[in-house]
């Protein structure tokens, strides 16, 4: 199980998709004392979108999380998406 620790950047507001999913995307800062911070993008789904109510921007946290890829063929073709599925995330 992969993860990784950074600082929360963004949270987005949550977003219903249908009436049956609900999802909320975070955005985490790592290496951010480089020349090159990188700025991971990850989705929290369900009940997990409460998961940062009480994390504030700009604070340390730990991002356990799952990879997903999914294939879409639509009229231009085949396209690949991945996903970062966080399943946890806790201030550190």
């Amino acid at each position: 199980m992969p993860e990784v620790t950074g600082r929360l950047k963004v949270k987005f507001d949550i977003q219903k998709v249908s009436d049956k999913f609900q999802k909320r995307d975070i955005v985490v800062t790592i290496d951010e004392t480089t020349q090159y911070p990188q700025h991971i993008s990850f989705q929290l789904n369900q009940s997990k979108c409460e998961d940062v109510n009480n994390i504030i921007v700009g604070e340390v946290v730990k991002v356990s999380y799952n990879l997903q890829g999914r294939e879409w063929n639509g009229p231009q073709g085949v396209k690949y998406f991945n996903t970062l599925e966080a399943w946890q995330i806790c201030k550190v």
